[in-house]
């Protein structure tokens, strides 16, 4: 079966058409909730059913709540959120516990959830209709994971937010069938002071970790920051020229 993917966030910031962070696989399957979760129609947020989160920090899971309170007494089913122990006991703690937002694990009841939560570790694998999701590690300033999701047709992987890491390559490189690779690289160089302190790639870094690459899949790049995009993209064309590398924009499909 083939798979489509729709990002729908993208931007490491907000302004003007410019959405955080979230994937839309299929008609079903968030990868993060970000702002972007904000331009589906209501017909296509009654459809999700599994929200898979890389990591706790707010581009990432801004659009969550707000989903949860939308969907609250129309769906037939709780919302299952998959992530990280860490990523999901931030959401209990901090997101969904009665101050910032009701906790919609318990309403309308907790037998009956609006949503419900997944543990997830690296290398653990949620079978879906047909599409494998699988975690894979990263390297952030908060516990941070990636993502591959793979069907007979096909596979792809989202690395989250994520700097130097040798387990996540590891991993990519296991995946004969991998079609599209979508990386971060949020500073451009003249930055990479910040984007190590924040554990991000720049064009430096990333081109370094692309070396470790085997195979060959389309590259798209997401998360720049706002007003750097060409900057960014200028300076990882220049360092990989042998690589066709795509600047990610919200809206783009793809079929897997």
């Amino acid at each position: 079966m083939n798979m489509k993917l729709r990002a729908i966030g993208c931007s490491g910031g907000i302004g003007s058409t410019l959405r955080t962070t979230s994937f839309l696989l299929d008609e079903d399957i968030l990868l993060d909730a970000g702002t972007g979760v904000g331009d589906l129609t209501l017909d296509e947020l009654r459809r999700i059913r599994h929200i898979f989160l890389t990591h706790s920090h707010l581009d990432h899971l801004a659009g969550l709540p707000l989903l949860v309170d939308t969907l609250f007494g129309t769906n037939d089913a709780a919302l299952t959120i998959h992530g990280l122990p860490e990523t999901l006991q931030v959401l209990q703690e901090h997101l969904f516990n009665w101050k910032l937002w009701p906790d919609f694990a318990e309403l309308p009841s907790s037998d009956q959830p609006s949503m419900r939560y997944q543990v997830m570790q690296p290398g653990d694998k949620v079978e879906l209709d047909g599409r494998c999701i699988e975690m894979v590690p990263a390297f952030h300033t908060v516990p941070a994971t990636g993502y591959c999701v793979s069907t007979g047709s096909g596979a792809f992987v989202f690395s989250g937010d994520t700097s130097s890491n040798d387990a996540f390559w590891d991993v990519v490189n296991r995946i004969k069938k991998l079609k599209l690779l979508i990386v971060e690289c949020a500073f451009a160089n003249e930055n990479a002071d910040i984007a190590a302190l924040s554990k991000h790639y720049c064009p430096k870094t990333l081109t370094e970790d692309l070396a470790k690459l085997q195979l060959a899949p389309k590259i798209c790049i997401t998360h720049l920051k706002p007003g750097y995009e060409s900057v960014i993209m200028q300076q990882c064309r220049e360092a990989m020229p042998q690589r066709k590398l795509l600047q990610l924009r919200g809206g783009d499909t793809f079929t897997i």
